[in-house]
C-alpha cells in the first residue's frame, strides 16, 4: 500500500490543509459544550434572558465558521483523492501495458478490470476519508477527554476507562475484517470475469438454450460473493452496537458521578451537562473512527492488489538496436517456444529463412503452433530457446516500440475501437495522409466498405466494430496494418471471414506493393497458402514439412491430408 501512495506528490498542500481545516472545526466543535453550560449555570439560572441570546449566537457563530472550514477540508481531500485515484489509474495502465503477454494472461482481463476500477475506487474513498477523519476523530475524543479533566477530575475517570476498551474493540475487529475484504475482493474478479464472459458470448449462449446453466453459474459465483460480504460485514457490523453499549454505560456511570456532585456542591448543572456532551461527541467520534477504519481496511486490501500490479517488472527487455531500416529477413534457427505454466512446448526445434519481400505460408491443424510461431517474431512472447533473427540480427537486440512499428501485425480477432474509420487506420501511422489511408485500403480490399458508408473516413466505428460484418472488419484491421508500410506483415487467419475471390485479390495486392513487406499468412486455408513462396507445415509444435505447394504435395503427409480434406476432386483427379 505504501508504495501507491508515492502518487500522492504534488498534493501535499491539499493533504495538509484539508486535515488542518478539520483540526479548526473540531476546536470549535469543542467549545459549544463550554457554551452551553454558561446558558444554563448563568443564562437560565439568573433568567438573564439577554446572556442567553448573546451565547446563542455566539453558537450560531461557532457553527457557521466550523461549516465552512468543514466544507474546506472537504474540498481539499477530494482534490487529493481524485488526483491521486486519477494518477494511480494512469500509472496501472501505463504498466500493464508494458507488460508481456505472458504477464498479462497470467493476470487475467477480469482482474486488470477489478483493479482499475473498483479496487481504486476504494483506495480513493480510502485517501478521502482519512484526510477529511484521521486527525480530526482522534483530535475530538483526546479533546473531550482533556475538557472533561479540566471540568472535573473524578468524573473525568470514566473517560479515561471507556477510551482503551473502545479502542480494544475498533482495531480488534480490523484486524479479524482485513484478510475478509482481500477474499471479497478476489471473489469480486471472478464474479467480473463471468459478467464480460457471458455478455461477450450472450449470442452463443442463446444459440445454444445455455442461459439456464450460465445463470445458474452466476448465481454460484455472484452467491459465493455474497456470502464472503456477509461474513466480514457481519463482524464489521458488531463495531457500531458494541461501542454504543460501552458508551451508554459510560454515561450511566457518568450521570451517576455527577448526580451526586451537584448534590454536594461540586459541580453545577451546567457543567454536567457539558460532560454529557463531551461523553456524546466521543460516542459520534469514535463511530466516525470506526467507520473509517473500516473503510481503511478495504482500501489497504485493495491498494496492496493495485499494487501488486505496478510491482510487476516487465519480463521483456528492450534491445537498443533500431528497425527503421529493417529489410524483412526473417531466419528461426531451432526455436523452442513454450508459454509459462504449460506442460510441453507450443513449438520444438523449428528452423527457416525468409527472404525479404517473400511470402510465407503457415499452415497446420488447430493448436498445431502457427499463432506462436508468428508472435515470435515481434516479441509479443519470446522463444524459450534457438535464436529468432530479423536481418540477421537477434530480434531481443531490437528496440521493442522501434521493431513492432516496423511489423504489421493482424490478429485472428480483428478488433476495432469506437471512434471513426480515420482515427482507427490512424493506429497505424499517426501521420498518415488521406492518400496514404485510401492507398491501404485500395490494397486491403477494404476502398468500397469506406466508400459505401456515409462520410467514407469519417464514418463512425461503434465499440468492437459492431457496425461492420466480420469480413468488413478483418479488412480494415489488414488496412490499418498496411498504413504503416511494415517491413514485415503477419496476417494471422486474418482473412478467414473472407470469401475465395476477395482473399486472392487481397493475396496478389499485397505481392504488387512498390516494396512488397516479407508476409507470414497464417491459414486453415491451403487455398489461401497454395502461393506462396514456401510454406510451413506444424503439427503439434513440430515443423512437419517447408517448400512450395507442388513439393509438399508430392513429400509431407501432413500437407496432403490438409489439401485433399479442401479439394476432394483433387484426390480422384490424382489417385
Amino acid at each position: 500500500m505504501k508504495n501507491i501512495l508515492k502518487y500522492l506528490k504534488g498534493y501535499e498542500k491539499q493533504c495538509v490543509l484539508g486535515p488542518l481545516f478539520k483540526l479548526l472545526e473540531a476546536t470549535f466543535e469543542l467549545l459549544v459544550p463550554l457554551v452551553v453550560a454558561s446558558i444554563v449555570d448563568t443564562g437560565i439560572g439568573s433568567g438573564d434572558r439577554g446572556y442567553i441570546l448573546k451565547m446563542c449566537a455566539v453558537m450560531i457563530g461557532l457553527g457557521i465558521v466550523g461549516l465552512v472550514c468543514s466544507v474546506t477540508a472537504q474540498y481539499f481531500s477530494a482534490v487529493a483523492a481524485v488526483g491521486f485515484s486519477t494518477r494511480l489509474r494512469h500509472a496501472v495502465m501505463e504498466r500493464i501495458f508494458g507488460l508481456s503477454y505472458s504477464q498479462t494472461d497470467k493476470l487475467g482481463t477480469s482482474t486488470m478490470i477489478t483493479r482499475m476500477t473498483s479496487d481504486i475506487n476504494q483506495v480513493q474513498n480510502g485517501v478521502n476519508l482519512t484526510l477529511r477523519l484521521l486527525l480530526r476523530s482522534p483530535f475530538v475524543v483526546f479533546g473531550a477527554m482533556i475538557m472533561a479533566f479540566t471540568i472535573d477530575f473524578q468524573a473525568a475517570l470514566v473517560f479515561a476507562g471507556v477510551i482503551p476498551v473502545l479502542c480494544v474493540i475498533v482495531f480488534g475487529i480490523m484486524l479479524i475484517t482485513m484478510p475478509m475484504y482481500k477474499r471479497v475482493q478476489a471473489s469480486l474478479d471472478g464474479v467480473t470475469s463471468a459478467s464480460r464472459q457471458n455478455l461477450a458470448g450472450v449470442r452463443v449462449l442463446r444459440a445454444f438454450c445455455k442461459e439456464d446453466a450460465e445463470v445458474a453459474s452466476f448465481e454460484k459465483q455472484t452467491g459465493d460473493l455474497t456470502h464472503r460480504q456477509l461474513s466480514a460485514g457481519r463482524i464489521s457490523a458488531l463495531m457500531n452496537p458494541v461501542t454504543y453499549v460501552v458508551i451508554n454505560l459510560a454515561v450511566v456511570l457518568l450521570v451517576y458521578v455527577g448526580a451526586l456532585k451537584v448534590d454536594s456542591g461540586v459541580l453545577t448543572q451546567g457543567l454536567v451537562i457539558a460532560l454529557y456532551n463531551y461523553m456524546s461527541q466521543i460516542l459520534v467520534e469514535l463511530i466516525k473512527m470506526a467507520n473509517l477504519i473500516i473503510n481503511i481496511t478495504k482500501a489497504i486490501a485493495c491498494g496492496n492488489r493495485v499494487a501488486s500490479v505496478l510491482a510487476l517488472e516487465p519480463e521483456q527487455e528492450s534491445g537498443s538496436r533500431s528497425a527503421e531500416s529493417l529489410k524483412g529477413e526473417v531466419e528461426f534457427r531451432d526455436v523452442t517456444a513454450q508459454y509459462a505454466g504449460a506442460g510441453s512446448p507450443s513449438l520444438e526445434h523449428i528452423s527457416f529463412t525468409a527472404q525479404p519481400g517473400q511470402t510465407v505460408g503457415i499452415i497446420g491443424g488447430t493448436g498445431s503452433g502457427k499463432t506462436t510461431l508468428v508472435n515470435l517474431i515481434p516479441r509479443l512472447y519470446d522463444a524459450a530457446g534457438g535464436e529468432v533473427l530479423l536481418d540477421g540480427a537477434d530480434a531481443g537486440e531490437y528496440d521493442l516500440a522501434s521493431l513492432r512499428q516496423a511489423v504489421g501485425v493482424v490478429p485472428q480477432k480483428a478488433v476495432l475501437f469506437k471512434g471513426t474509420i480515420r482515427q482507427n487506420l490512424l493506429w497505424g501511422n499517426e501521420n498518415a495522409t488521406d492518400d496514404d489511408l485510401w492507398a491501404a485500403l485500395e490494397t486491403a480490399q477494404a476502398a468500397e466498405v469506406v466508400q459505401g458508408k456515409e462520410g467514407k473516413l469519417d464514418a463512425p466505428v461503434e465499440q468492437g466494430g459492431v457496425n461492420f460484418s466480420g469480413g468488413q472488419r478483418q479488412r480494415l484491421t489488414i488496412a490499418r496494418a498496411l498504413v504503416r508500410k511494415p517491413r514485415i506483415l503477419i496476417l494471422d487467419d486474418s482473412a478467414s471471414a473472407l470469401d475465395y475471390a476477395t482473399d486472392a485479390n487481397l493475396r496478389m495486392a499485397i505481392r504488387k506493393m512498390e516494396n512488397p513487406p516479407t508476409t507470414f499468412i497464417v491459414s486453415q486455408r491451403a487455398a489461401s497458402v497454395r502461393y506462396a513462396d514456401e510454406i510451413l507445415v506444424l503439427d503439434d509444435g513440430l515443423l512437419a514439412g517447408k517448400g512450395t505447394h507442388e513439393e509438399l504435395l508430392e513429400a509431407c503427409p501432413v500437407y496432403q491430408e490438409i489439401y485433399y480434406s479442401q479439394f476432394p476432386k483433387e484426390v480422384a483427379r490424382n489417385g
